[in-house]
């Protein structure tokens, strides 16, 4: 049964077409008879907290990257592109499915249970390696019974069958990578040892001499493997039927669900699709106003050279095909992470033993055609050197490096995220549902392409320059298709910028600023006041303020809504204190009473 929202209408009023809560599967609240140390969207209590966002008025909840993270690095954004996340399977509410309820071992998902009711802190953050040795624990078992009720007849198993050969083409290397990083001892494939090494690395790309090696290769490890093949297989039909289950919910209550398409690739990818990449240089960051170091992720690019080669992914627009199919069966609409990734990537030069040097003397990949220090980019160049700015004057990660292009030229910047939105429309999506996260540079290139497709950027209010008024951040400048927001995973949470702003005397002029937004001139200054001496009410009128901005999407990240503290993420970082903020098991009752004193989002 739809869930109807007393702000259904006053959005329609204000011409807000989304309202959108960001929370990540890790930090979806859990109960006591179903966390194993990580939350889900999937259990019970997930559910029942998508239901909750409903009937505040959110019209959708964007999830973050669902791929397989490996057990040292809970972060979405390096996790497989085809492959779910074992960790995001409740085994609780598999053993209420009336199909697979036989798959649960009950007496390891209690002993689970219990691990995790151990660990303390129950529900407010993820235990993050307890989860993964949990999750990893109970698939085994599963994969046992599977095993067993198959033998005894008490399970159908055509259904997981078929879901195999429909998706071998993804399922069967990623569970290979699985088997030799086992069998090598590391997850890092270029290190691999050993007799059958060398092939092993280039298992799905072979030389022209070395296909027919590669192929029996092949056939022998799935042959003597077959086992952990058909173990994965189970494990991501269980991801996969859970998620269409929670999709199927959504939609019935109002909620649309939108994937999140991160711009980095997990290992197992780069193994399998290594021929599709740059040699000798890496993704990253250029400096920005908010990062003047720049940010040397070290993730592959895609070679324009194999933007368009024959197979289903074996070219970058193949492969980029394939996943944005699989999405958009999956999901309502999409965030693109990173989307200059796709259009003028920012690259810089992978054998500088400095990556900070290397990503702050960097260049973009389509846009350098006289670069001394990149001579080998010209060949890529779409500018041709009369439309690039002079390099004396602007830096050449500049939004206006480039100066003009035409249509044809706007058109192959658009190679890869044309295929995007031809996935969208075939499937009825909207370009409106592609939130392309475009933050403080907004290269011209990108520019163009965005608006060839009417695309809109994000707008981080709390990152304001109240005193510009051509900030890209000010909410006065935001259009129709633009995303606006107070914060996102990789900002601080909004109570603790607004303390930060008190404590600075910043939030005079903040205050100001959204007084003349939000009050007739004859209240402004009153609200001011208010605003300055009450941090609830500071956040509130930030709140009201994406409401009035004349953007058609309105985001709100978990944290924020429910008035935390402690941040999230730290961007940048690896490590246990990121990634696992989670909403606590109390949610409801702590968010009326804080909604109602302004400590959290009212």
């Amino acid at each position: 049964m739809r869930i109807s929202s007393p702000t259904d209408q006053a959005l329609q009023r204000l011409g807000v077409r989304r309202v959108i809560l960001q929370v990540h599967d890790a930090s979806f609240p859990g109960a006591a008879d179903e966390d194993v140390g990580r939350g889900t969207p999937y259990g019970a209590a997930g559910v029942r907290f998508m239901e909750f966002a409903r009937s505040l008025g959110f019209t959708g909840i964007q999830l973050g990257p669902q791929g397989q993270t490996g057990i040292d690095n809970a972060s979405p954004y390096d996790s497989t592109a085809f492959s779910r996340n074992l960790l995001s399977i409740s085994f609780t509410r598999l053993r209420e499915d009336p199909e697979w309820a036989r798959l649960v071992d009950r007496d390891a998902l209690d002993a689970a249970l219990a691990r995790a009711g151990a660990a303390g802190d129950p529900g407010e953050r993820t235990h993050y390696r307890l989860a993964w040795e949990s999750q990893a624990q109970l698939c085994e078992h599963a994969y046992r019974r599977f095993g067993e009720e198959c033998d005894s007849g008490r399970i159908d198993a055509r259904p997981i069958r078929r879901f195999a050969r429909e998706n071998a083409w993804w399922l069967e290397p990623d569970a290979l990578y699985e088997v030799l990083s086992q069998a090598y001892g590391t997850q890092e494939w270029r290190s691999w040892q050993g007799a059958e090494s060398t092939i092993d690395r280039r298992l799905y790309c072979p030389s022209a001499a070395d296909r027919a090696r590669t192929r029996r290769r092949r056939a022998e490890l799935l042959r003597e493997h077959r086992d952990a093949v058909e173990r994965y297989a189970l494990i991501q039909f269980l991801a996969h039927h859970q998620h269409q289950q929670v999709h199927r919910h959504a939609r019935q209550i109002g909620l649309a669900l939108y994937a999140d398409l991160q711009v980095g690739l997990e290992l197992r990818d780069v193994w399998r699709l290594q021929p599709l990449f740059l040699p000798g240089y890496l993704l990253g960051a250029p400096p920005s106003r908010t990062n003047r170091e720049g940010q040397p992720w070290g993730y592959p690019i895609l070679d324009p050279d194999r933007y368009h080669v024959d197979g289903d992914v074996g070219s970058g627009t193949g492969y980029l095909r394939a996943r944005t199919e699989k999405l958009f069966t999956e999901f309502d609409g999409v965030r693109i992470d990173h989307p200059q990734g796709l259009v003028c990537p920012w690259i810089y030069r992978a054998d500088d033993p400095d990556p900070f040097r290397a990503v702050r003397t960097g260049a973009r990949l389509l846009s350098s055609p006289n670069l001394a220090d990149h001579p080998s980019l010209q060949r890529y160049a779409i500018a041709a050197a009369s439309q690039i700015a002079d390099a004396g004057r602007v830096e050449r990660y500049a939004d206006d490096w480039v100066r003009d292009l035409t249509s044809e030229q706007v058109d192959r910047h658009a190679t890869l995220l044309s295929v995007i939105i031809e996935s969208a429309r075939r499937h009825g999506v909207d370009a409106g549902a592609i939130a392309c996260e475009t933050l403080s540079t907004r290269p011209y290139p990108l520019r163009k392409v965005t608006e060839k497709f009417g695309v809109g950027r994000f707008r981080v209010t709390q990152k304001m320059d109240v005193h510009d008024p051509d900030d890209v951040y000010r909410t006065d400048n935001a259009v129709a298709p633009d995303w606006v927001m107070l914060g996102n995973h990789d900002t601080p949470p909004i109570r603790a910028r607004v303390a930060e702003w008190q404590a600075t005397g910043e939030i005079g002029d903040r205050a100001a600023y959204l007084a003349r937004r939000l009050a007739p001139p004859a209240e402004a200054d009153a609200l001011r006041r208010t605003m300055c001496s009450n941090p609830g009410v500071m956040v509130q009128a930030m709140v009201a303020d994406l409401f009035v901005s004349g953007a058609e999407n309105v985001a709100v990240f978990f944290a924020d809504l429910l008035g935390a503290s402690e941040r999230y993420n730290s961007p940048g970082t690896v490590g246990p204190e990121n990634w696992n903020l989670r909403v606590q098991r109390d949610y409801r009752g702590t968010y009326e009473r804080d909604a109602r004193e302004y400590r959290a989002i009212n």
